[in-house]
């Protein structure tokens, strides 16, 4: 009787420290937010039933497309969701319709997910987590540790499933942790139409199909519609993508067009072009047939691919004659996948997806002119701050810009973030020293706090000097790299920032500000500032700061200053007075 009443009581407490470990958690679902959150869909708010939440065409091409490519179309290959928290523990719970796995390919990348932080200082960082391949499949990223002792921690981006569909999804933390879900971004997406390849076949992992690969090293928003066995060029679908407006559009069909399917090559490349091209000016990308791994062993396989690649070529050749502009080509020897980077002589394994990614993160960055080498200085980099929300405001820069073009520009760090203007900031030491020199003009202020040349060359890159023409820009950078850099490579760092501008804003008139003079490194920062002016280009207009701000002997003039670095209203007064001549 003992024995009974004790396993009862056991029961009992079972049960309810069950209980108690579910109120522990909170739950967060992206279909319940007020804001887009699902990223990779060019069509937001156009999937209109809650089961297409986490697909990749607008409900409309349902009865647009062939019905192979609507069925893949409700897989969700490339959408991922992006959140910050400092929980130590992420849980996240969903649902698919389709079946877990494939021959060639594991459960981890047809119905897995993938969890990757970004941590204060740009630095990526993968999450390893113990799944459950169930009904409802469940992963459990625990142990999570935050370097930089983040107040909100770190951003996270969750990739969703590569060949499944998901129905229903949350993600939970503890109670005592912050979580909030990031906005989709504003900024021009990469859009891929492709193949099984393009789609993810086959990667281990979400993380490593080579499109999310692209997603996570170039930073830019991705739209994946790459349609396993569907990739074909047909015109339904070059009518949807002319819908979008897109940063570069990559066509990556070959693979499905191999041997005498490849007659068709020439003449849809040539209407789909033009159909992109008459509506958008976004460059275009056309992508060889990468062939087989057996191609060195079987004269059939390589012939099939070369045919598709010589019918391409000479469409490109032809747009070329035509002086279409901004056509680009990546070939197959650029791509240079070897026999061991595919699963069963056509398909990627996480090696060839990764070569895959390298060669279109090579062309893409000649493109879009980003550079991306040399030191710490002049590699893009984002960061984030506890003191304000620096991807939200680099989002206010890029809605404030195409809401109103400005005739001129500020960018720089906490200097110009706490100057005065738009996008206000928490604080402005400088309003009327501000509105006094700006009068009448629409000016933007790229200031971000904590910014470092990296920082600066990020946010260019990602579109905020995109879609306008300014009269002046003014720069003002590298206090921040100090501590971090050599003085050479702070003058590489300002060097990359500005021809960045010239590239985005050939126009405008570049004023290149020395750095402020900062207690105790005044000796220091002129002579940085003496061999940037000797390297500047002669297209930008250097402008030393150094003798309004110092006493004599070159010493920071500490009246100017709230902190040996920041300047006060006087000290923005005096800037406001020299700037003026250069407006």
């Amino acid at each position: 009787m003992k024995t009974t009443h004790l396993y009862t009581f056991s029961l009992i407490l079972l049960f309810g420290c069950s209980l108690t470990l579910k109120a522990q958690y909170k739950w967060f679902n992206p279909q319940k937010e007020k804001f887009p959150v699902v990223r990779g869909q060019a069509w937001q708010g156009q999937q209109e039933e809650p089961s297409t939440a986490y697909t990749r065409l607008p409900q409309r091409a349902r009865e647009k497309v062939r019905r192979d490519v609507w069925n893949l179309s409700l897989q969700s290959a490339g959408l991922s969701i992006a959140f910050r928290s400092n929980s130590p523990e992420i849980k996240v719970r969903y649902v698919v319709k389709g079946s877990l796995s494939m021959p060639h390919m594991p459960a981890t990348g047809v119905s897995g997910i993938d969890l990757y932080a970004t941590d204060n200082n740009g630095q990526e960082r993968w999450c390893a987590g113990r799944y459950a391949m169930r009904d409802t499949i469940t992963y459990d990223f625990s142990e999570l540790s935050y370097a930089s002792k983040a107040r909100d921690g770190f951003e996270y981006q969750l990739f969703l499933p590569l060949y499944n569909n998901v129905s229903w999804l949350e993600i939970g933390v503890p109670e005592s942790a912050s979580f909030r879900f990031l906005p989709v971004s504003q900024e021009k997406p990469l859009v891929i139409y492709g193949t099984s390849i393009a789609q993810g076949a086959c990667a281990s992992r979400p993380g490593m199909a080579w499109g999310n690969i692209l997603n996570r090293k170039s930073g830019h928003p991705v739209i994946n519609l790459g349609f396993s066995g569907n990739g074909r060029l047909e015109s339904e679908l070059f009518d949807l993508l002319s819908e979008i407006d897109a940063k570069l559009f990559i066509i990556d069909c070959m693979p499905n067009l191999p041997g005498e399917k490849a007659k068709v090559v020439y003449d849809r490349t040539l209407a789909g072009v033009k159909k992109l091209r008459n509506v958008s000016k976004a460059p275009i990308l056309l992508v060889e047939h990468d062939g087989y791994a057996n191609d060195a062993s079987s004269e059939e396989a390589e012939k099939s691919y070369r045919m598709a690649n010589t019918e391409l070529r000479k469409a490109y050749d032809a747009l070329q004659q035509e002086q279409i502009a901004d056509i680009y080509y990546l070939t197959k020897e650029e791509i240079d996948i070897p026999a061991d980077g595919m699963v069963d002589g056509v398909h990627a394994t996480d090696l060839g997806m990764q070569q895959y990614a390298d060669s279109y993160l090579k062309k893409i960055r000649e493109i879009l002119h980003e550079k991306s080498e040399g030191p710490t200085s002049c590699i893009p980099c984002k960061q984030q701050r506890d003191s304000y929300d620096w991807y939200e405001r680099h989002e206010e820069v890029l809605k404030l810009n195409r809401q109103n073009a400005p005739e001129i520009v500020m960018i720089g760090n906490s200097i110009t973030h706490f100057w005065a203007g738009e996008p206000a900031a928490r604080t402005q030491r400088g309003k009327e020293a501000w509105e006094k020199l700006f009068e009448n003009k629409s000016v933007h202020n790229l200031g971000f706090g904590w910014d470092k040349t990296e920082n600066v060359l990020w946010r260019i890159y990602h579109g905020e000097l995109d879609g306008f023409k300014a009269n002046t820009i003014f720069l003002l950078i590298g206090t921040n790299n100090l501590q971090f850099n050599t003085d050479e490579e702070i003058i590489q760092g300002i060097l990359g920032v500005t021809e960045a501008v010239k590239t985005r804003q050939p126009q405008a008139k570049l004023c290149v500000m020395g750095i402020l003079p900062r207690k105790n490194m005044e000796k220091r920062i002129l002579q940085i500032n003496k061999g940037l002016r000797k390297k500047l280009e002669k297209n930008c207009t250097y402008i030393d700061l150094t003798s309004l701000l110092t006493s004599k002997g070159g010493i920071i003039n500490s009246a100017l200053f709230i902190d040996g670095l920041h300047p006060n209203a006087e000290g923005y007064e005096k800037i406001a007075e020299t700037l003026k001549k250069h407006i």
